[in-house]
């Protein structure tokens, strides 16, 4: 039997590279190999039963199946092998994460510990299925991953650590997707080579913002749900509005998201002039340093207010120890222009420093407890409407870098206190309408959010000390 006979006995399925697209930038679908689900160190699984691999087009169950399938294997055959070793999921996970690809009539989908969970909506005559879309796949993935490498950022009550994860998860579907020879060279073309443009791979989720916009014009980005090319710069959360259309900057986690996602293309196009041939090849090595280098630097960064410069600047000194610094201009650059690091933080991450503090990064490990690094605050219910004291869980761990994030007037902002922090982001919740309140927490002039089309991602419950009541999250939506 030839080559060509053995690759022509392989089964195929038929997949969108990363998303559907919308009305004028439909994308065709293009065939791979079946993909593998239960693969180490993140296996995975699917909770519908596997149709045949018979090549079933858009539209139909075997087709949806088929293309969540194929996004969840790519972003955990991705991460796996930039993670550290004995890094596993949540204990709450279970042994594989599920997909579960039909959970009921919205423009949505979610990561809650348990599971990933898509939603699809009919709108304009169009069914919108998120488990269609490798882009929604590969991000609500990229929860999941985060959550094994530092479960603490489930819990923090913390604008910028929820943003930071919205953040990996579309840098989740970036780097997945970007393991695809053929879309490296889609790219490449699209962007002449300069990935700091918009692109195919920076323009997340096309059809589903698309169907968002029928019913909210400027939730979302014109052509997409968000793109990663943009230059929204750095805002301290806590004095950030904390809702507002696509085309401004709030504390919302997926709008300021949209700052860290920003610079980390930058560090991808960076690192990818770098290379010795710009060519699709070049592009891919591009990513994965880049994935590489975020690995290091959130499992080795302190949970603490102002964490975007944290994980900056622990970028830069990943890339001091395994490339010898060859990257860190670019990466300096990329946080800088993004105003996540000031120019005086930037230029204070040196090899020296670095070395003098590798001790403590090379000894840390992923995983750990849900509140390890994380210090209770305790506030008055009244003012949340609810009839008890409520603790929140606020970012707290030790620095380990003196840096901190651009003042737009120039200089260096001071990072805000804990508690303060823990306090915005919970009167933010309630504001957006995003908490759960049972009824026998509430006092008689409790704000109440009960409408259906906002997913409640947090609860109040009772405290697990059995005094008052805590802020607990539920999902990352």
């Amino acid at each position: 039997m030839t080559v060509q006979q053995q690759q022509s006995t392989i089964p195929t399925i038929l997949v969108y590279e990363e998303d559907p697209g919308s009305f004028g930038h439909v994308n065709m679908p293009v065939p791979h190999a079946v993909p593998q689900l239960d693969t180490q160190p993140f296996p995975a699984a699917i909770a519908e039963t596997a149709p045949q691999p018979d090549s079933a087009g858009p539209g139909t169950e075997a087709f949806r199946y088929w293309v969540a399938a194929d996004a969840l294997s790519s972003a955990c055959q991705t991460w796996g092998p930039l993670v550290p070793t004995g890094t596993h999921w949540h204990p709450t996970v279970g042994r594989a994460l599920t997909a579960h690809l039909d959970a009921g009539n919205d423009l949505n989908a979610f990561y809650d510990r348990k599971g990933l969970w898509f939603f699809r909506r009919t709108v304009a005559g169009v069914t919108v299925a998120s488990c269609e879309s490798g882009d929604v796949v590969r991000h609500e993935a990229g929860h999941a991953i985060l959550d094994a490498l530092r479960p603490q950022l489930f819990s923090t009550s913390s604008a910028e650590t929820a943003a930071l994860h919205e953040a990996f998860g579309d840098i989740s579907a970036l780097v997945s997707a970007l393991r695809q020879e053929s879309l490296r060279s889609s790219v490449l073309a699209e962007t002449q080579g300069d990935l700091e443009v918009s692109s195919r791979v920076s323009r997340m989720a096309e059809q589903l913002g698309w169907a968002i916009r029928q019913g909210h014009p400027g939730a979302v980005d014109p052509d997409c749900l968000r793109n990663l090319s943009n230059s929204f710069f750095y805002r301290d959360p806590v004095l950030l509005p904390p809702s507002g259309p696509a085309n401004m900057l709030s504390s919302e986690p997926h709008s300021f998201s949209r700052v860290f996602s920003g610079a980390f293309l930058k560090c991808v196009a960076g690192i990818f002039r770098q290379q010795d041939l710009q060519d699709q090849a070049g592009l891919g090595l591009a990513a994965e340093i880049a994935g590489q280098l975020l690995v290091d630097a959130v499992v080795a960064a302190p949970v603490v207010s102002a964490y975007y410069a944290q994980v900056a600047g622990h970028m830069i000194a990943a890339d001091q120890r395994r490339n010898g610094g060859r990257y860190g201009p670019f990466l300096r650059s990329a946080f800088v222009r993004h105003g996540i690091l000031s120019l005086e933080a930037a230029t204070s991450i040196t090899e020296a420093e670095v070395s003098r503090r590798s001790v403590g990064m090379a000894e840390a490990i992923p995983g750990g407890g849900d509140e390890e690094g994380l210090m209770p605050v305790t506030v008055h219910g009244a003012t949340y409407g609810l009839n008890q004291p409520i603790t929140l869980s606020a970012p707290a761990e030790e620095r380990r870098f003196g840096i901190a994030a651009s003042d737009p007037a120039g200089g260096s902002l001071r990072p805000t206190d804990p508690d303060r922090v823990a306090t915005s982001f919970l009167e933010d919740l309630v504001r957006r309408g995003r908490v759960d309140v049972p009824e026998e927490y509430r006092t008689a002039s409790a704000v109440v959010d009960n409408s259906a089309s906002r997913i409640k991602t947090h609860e109040i419950a009772r405290s697990s000390t059995g005094e008052g009541l805590a802020l607990i999250r539920r999902c990352f939506d």
